[in-house]
């Protein structure tokens, strides 16, 4: 078997791995991509939206000033390379409850969220009787699409392996890491949820969190926006409709939970009065950390290790800014923002 010598090994090609992969391309890096897509399922049947606002508190979702231009540059350079489109901008509806909601709306529009909350407070009859505002520059990316496009890129690039990534055949040394016949200088590890299963990175406190979603059919309900109340219901187009998500932090497997349709479904019909017919149940794992940060950076001990990981719901969102930094920092030695830096958690390594 001969020898491949790659600068830069990644496992795992769900959003993390995907956006690292294209990111280390354009900056000039060998790369190879080891991944089986069946074993985690979270990045693929994601709705892959990207929400500017904590609905919770009203506030900026944490780095968004910072996040939002570099997400926008690097999914529409990419829709060029990939030559497919992935990226839409969509209008989040939030549909209120009480005249406290609308009262706190109509102040934050008047601090630090104008660039994100629209002044009008509108009213909704249809599908549900409902006052309603809107969430700007907010919009989803076509995770399966994405992906797919991703790993037929890597691949005409002879840049990914087909397969369970196998942690006893990791070999360590001076001048770097080798796999089977692969040598490279380096491996980042982009495995989400399966991380628990990393002998050298399982140390991390991640709490991951399960979700379903439904696929629903609904002939009546026409929207063009995202609809938000509890829930979301975001329009595919052909009177399609993806709702979601639930969490569940014990049940931490792919397989759907009926409970856990049982929880949309029952929430749709409070939200829509519509009939509707559910067409697909899935479900994934997010790789959320417990400090609800993503974790990136070294090993303490084997710096040839590394680490992009922990993006959770919020993976879209984040991934370009932080793969933007991650190489930052292999390439040119510059520092790692403090919150995400995996050198947080070494004391208890």
């Amino acid at each position: 078997m001969s020898v491949e010598t790659k600068d830069i090994i990644i496992v795992g090609q769900g959003i993390a791995g995907s956006v690292l992969a294209l990111e280390l391309i354009k900056r000039g890096k060998n790369i190879i991509v080891i991944d089986n897509a069946s074993l985690s399922t979270s990045s693929r049947v994601a709705a892959g939206i990207w929400n500017p606002v904590v609905f919770k508190r009203l506030t900026k979702s944490w780095m968004i000033d910072e996040l939002t231009p570099c997400l926008n540059e690097f999914y529409s350079s990419a829709e060029k390379i990939l030559g497919v489109k992935f990226l839409e901008e969509r209008k989040i509806a939030k549909l209120f409850t009480e005249e406290q909601e609308i009262n706190l709306w109509k102040k934050k529009v008047t601090e630090d969220m104008h660039d994100y909350l629209s002044e009008d407070i509108l009213e909704m009859h249809e599908p549900t009787s409902s006052k309603y505002a809107i969430v700007k520059q907010a919009g989803n990316l076509d995770t399966s699409v994405f992906l797919t496009a991703t790993s037929q890129c890597l691949k005409v690039k002879e840049s990914y392996l087909d397969e369970t990534f196998n942690h006893d055949e990791l070999k360590i040394n001076a001048s770097g890491v080798s796999y089977k016949n692969i040598l490279a200088a380096e491996i980042i590890f982009c495995e989400g949820h399966l991380v628990k299963n990393n002998p050298h990175f399982n140390y991390i406190p991640f709490k991951p969190a399960k979700g379903d979603v439904l696929t629903i059919s609904c002939k009546q309900l026409d929207i063009d926006f995202i609809l938000n109340k509890g829930m979301f219901i975001m329009p595919l187009g052909n009177h399609l409709f993806k709702c979601g998500a639930t969490y569940n932090w014990q049940d931490l497997t792919d397989v759907p939970n009926p409970a856990g349709k049982e929880e949309l479904v029952a929430k749709l019909k409070k939200l829509i009065s519509y009939e509707f017919e559910v067409i697909k149940h899935e479900a994934g794992v997010r790789p959320s950390v417990i400090d609800r940060r993503p974790v990136i950076g070294a090993h303490p001990t084997h710096s040839q290790l590394k680490i992009f990981n922990g993006l959770g719901t919020k993976a879209v969102m984040l991934a370009p800014f932080f793969a933007k930094q991650l190489c930052d920092y292999l390439m040119e030695g510059k520092e790692l923002n403090g919150e995400v830096d995996v050198k947080r958690f070494e004391r208890i390594y």
